[in-house]
């Protein structure tokens, strides 16, 4: 195990290190003037060198990538062109709206795909497994903006049930403020008793959770057939149905069991995901996260942004990688061996 946990370090060092040599190089190649952004629109060109010096443009393009990473490593992700802040005090502030939302997208999607996975395997070539498919290809296969824009007609035109957009209704800083302890609204509004803000941020969620949960559903919805197939052909369920064993034990306590491994690794994948595929719905939503922060970075040519998103996602995205590998190692010692 501990070989097989350096092996997995050594080739996520690798890959983070290659990333963040070819997001700095795209970043500096956009045909712009960061020191002009940075300072504004009407600044003297006196003014654009002098803001370029202190912000290091004037060097060569290695030199800034190794002041850059050297920074990093100590905390510092570089100041924003936008806003004027450090990029990771904007992305700690941001960081648990977007983890809010991706929370509540994959306690739906896990167990709704699983369940979904399921009853199509159970029921193969049935009216449940056509309709599970097909639930399966839209999801995986609509684009999560569209589908937000659906959701937004769908829930707030025409049903007049859920909140358009945005995190809370903005009158409820004046209703019924939310004390600020851990930045997720749900846990925060729990703690202190705010029935009526914890009301109004579950109903905000509800539109942007699913927009976001439809992918994994129909992924891991997916996985989960596909392995449920394999293991229900197995010999050993065979003997259990020769034995009088239900069917529903079957299904549930012996197909399944050896079903998740794979499925395992759907979830992490899909997870890791989430992390980019927030992008789109944060910004359909209005959603003051990360997602949001990158998208205004992009469109202001603001490279620090890009660049600490960029690696921060990479880093999660590595991170949840290793986990489900090892996770997967724990339950099936095999694969540490052909690893």
């Amino acid at each position: 195990m501990t070989r097989f946990l350096l092996r997995r370090l050594a080739g996520s060092a690798i890959v983070l290190l290659g990333l963040s040599v070819i997001t700095f190089a795209l970043a500096r190649v956009v045909p712009s003037n960061p020191a002009a952004v940075y300072i504004g629109p009407k600044a003297r060109p006196e003014d654009i060198e002098r803001v370029a010096r202190e912000l290091g443009l004037d060097r060569p393009l290695p030199i800034q990538y190794l002041t850059y990473m050297r920074d990093m490593l100590t905390g510092d992700w570089g100041t924003s062109i936008g806003t004027k802040r450090p990029v990771l005090d904007e992305i700690v502030v941001r960081l648990p709206a977007t983890l809010e939302l991706i929370f509540a997208a994959m306690l739906l999607a896990i167990p709704i795909g699983i369940l979904l996975g399921v009853l199509s395997a159970r029921w193969q070539r049935r009216p449940p497994d056509l309709v599970v498919r097909l639930i399966s290809i839209v999801g995986v296969s609509l684009p999560a903006f569209w589908l937000g824009l659906l959701l937004q007609v769908l829930f707030f035109r025409t049903l007049h049930l859920l909140p358009l957009t945005g995190r809370v209704d903005p009158d409820l800083r004046f209703t019924a403020p939310i004390a600020d302890f851990t930045g997720f609204h749900l846990i925060d509004a729990l703690v202190s008793g705010n029935w009526v803000a914890l009301g109004d941020v579950g109903l905000h969620l509800v539109l942007p959770a699913l927009t976001l949960a439809a992918y994994p559903i129909g992924l891991i919805a997916r996985m989960t057939r596909a392995s449920m197939l394999e293991a229900l052909g197995q010999d050993y369920v065979r003997a259990a149905r020769a034995a009088g064993i239900a069917d529903r034990l079957i299904t549930y306590r012996l197909a399944l069991k050896n079903a998740l491994i794979p499925v395992t690794t759907v979830v992490g994948l899909t997870l890791a995901y989430s992390l980019t595929g927030t992008f789109f719905v944060e910004v359909v939503y209005n959603w003051p996260g990360l997602g949001t922060f990158a998208v205004k970075g992009l469109l202001n040519l603001d490279y620090p942004v890009v660049m600490g998103i960029t690696l921060f996602g990479a880093t999660a995205y590595v991170v949840i990688n290793l986990v489900v590998d090892l996770a997967q190692s724990w339950l099936d010692p095999r694969t540490r061996l052909a690893a």
